[in-house]
């Protein structure tokens, strides 16, 4: 049954499970079989903190600060982040608390660091709203905002108590101001009592002369705590521009380790990439290569049984026209035994047990070339998947095994057997100087001439035929 559910005015309803795709909120809804529905409070929560920091000098402080965080009400987004990843934990558990802890620790750190303690100190105001300005963007992804923040004074850590020694220093200053003016002003009662006393002029310029001497003393005094005082400033500056320099180089060095990480990074991910891509490829030609032995495989087994059906069928042939001649001359013979029944009844007899006799000897001659057949297919069969489907494998071993190379090598050796090749070797007697002699065309036709001797002698001795007599006759070999 579907159940129908109502959020308080400061609730929300986070509904999740069937017919709905991620999450659904709402303030109120029908909750039917197969859905969860739960129930998250939108009301803010104050956190009190200490965070401990450290200004640009490296001095340590405690900075109390209480923020008021809530979920954020007018955003859709915000408030379906906040269901996912604030709502299924107490809003005052340890682990919300820690996660706001830990925001606002880390960017007040971060802020701290660059900046001095003079600046943090007397500049309370942008301090607070930049912490408040990043705490918030680090709290956006959790769908949270910062409704109040309130930043205290700051207060030493123990074993620095640099603001104490800083109203102590106030407080002595004071103090000596305070005894300055009070000399003083006793100072000059007594000058004026002894003024009104009557004392002589020459006191009088005694003690103008005295009161020369001590303002003179108190500008001396004065002019040497100004150049100590800038000495010490220039020292502090000195300081200073030292530790930002090694801040900055600090910083340069990890930028650069950063960037060396990031190039062997990339440099690791383009050689995965390249060594996927060999792995894939090898793995395809493998494929391929698979392929082709299959198809061949099935090419050799199909001629093979090409081969066995025509031999089966030749093998039928031959035994149908031996069963018909047989046929036929059994009733030959059955007509001419019926023609002669009556003169040789027992030669009829025996002759038709002849052909019956024979007619056995071919029926089993043909069974004879169907067993042959039959062990013919089983034995190339086997020899082909015993040498793992060469097809050329199988034809060489069947010619070696029948001796067809034997007859090859001996047919060939017959051939030139008995060859008697005879090399003849003409001149013509011309020279440099009866070539110079002769004419173009006439030395052309002179060189026809004298090639034919040589070529009628050697057909006259290869096949035994003499040219015509109107070509020429040849003259008679010399008897030895």
């Amino acid at each position: 049954m579907a159940f129908y559910k109502v959020a308080g005015a400061s609730e929300y309803l986070a509904i999740t499970g069937y017919n709905v795709r991620d999450i659904k909120l709402a303030k109120k809804a029908f909750v039917f079989p197969g859905q969860r529905c739960t129930k998250f409070d939108m009301s803010p929560v104050n956190y009190t903190f200490e965070v401990q920091a450290m200004s640009a000098e490296k001095l340590p402080f405690i900075l109390p600060a209480v923020f008021t965080i809530g979920p954020r009400a007018d955003d859709t987004d915000s408030l379906l982040r906040y269901a996912k990843l604030i709502s299924p934990h107490d809003k005052l558990s340890n682990h919300v608390k820690e996660l706001v802890q830990g925001v606002i620790e880390g960017e007040t750190r971060v802020l701290a660091a660059s900046m001095t303690m003079e600046e943090i100190f007397r500049g309370t105001k942008s301090f607070k709203q930049e912490v408040f300005e990043k705490v918030q963007l680090e709290l956006n992804q959790f769908g949270l905002i910062i409704y109040n923040a309130n930043v205290k004074q700051l207060v030493d850590v123990p074993g620095h108590e640099y603001f104490s020694y800083l109203g102590r220093k106030t407080q002595q200053e004071a103090a000596n101001q305070a005894k300055v003016d009070v000399a003083e002003a006793r100072m000059k009662g007594e000058i004026g009592s002894k003024e009104r006393d009557g004392h002589t002029k020459q006191n009088a310029a005694k003690i103008d002369a005295e009161t020369k001497i001590y303002s003179t003393q108190r500008d001396g005094e004065g002019k040497k705590a100004e150049a100590k005082v800038k000495a010490e400033v220039k020292i502090f500056e000195n300081k200073r521009e030292a530790e930002v320099a090694e801040a900055n180089a600090e910083l340069a060095m990890k930028k650069a380790e950063w960037q060396r990480q990031a190039k062997v990074a990339e440099v690791e991910a383009a050689k995965a990439v390249a060594m996927r891509d060999a792995e894939l490829q090898m793995e395809v030609e493998r494929r391929n290569a698979l392929r082709e032995t299959e198809k061949l495989k099935a090419e050799l087994l199909s001629k093979t049984l090409v081969d066995y059906e025509m031999k089966v069928q030749e093998a039928n042939w031959e035994l149908y026209k031996r069963q018909r001649a047989a046929e036929g001359l059994l009733y030959e013979q059955e007509k001419l035994a019926e023609g002669q029944k009556a003169v040789a009844e027992a030669a009829r007899f025996a002759r038709q047990q002849e052909a019956e006799g024979e007619l056995y000897a071919k029926k089993k001659e043909a069974e004879g070339l169907v067993a042959l057949a039959q062990a013919q297919k089983q034995y190339l069969s086997a020899l082909l998947e015993a040498l793992g489907g060469d097809y050329a494998a199988s034809r060489d071993y069947l010619m070696i095994n029948s001796g067809t190379y034997q007859d090859i090598a001996r047919l060939n050796a017959e051939a030139v057997r008995g060859l008697q090749p005879k090399i003849s070797v003409w001149t013509n007697g011309g020279n440099s100087g009866d070539a110079a002699a002769d004419g173009g065309a006439m030395k052309e036709v002179a060189g026809v001439y004298k090639m034919l001797p040589p070529l009628f002698k050697t057909v006259h001795e290869q096949t035994g035929m003499l040219p015509p007599a109107w070509m020429g006759k040849m003259a008679e070999p010399p008897v030895v």
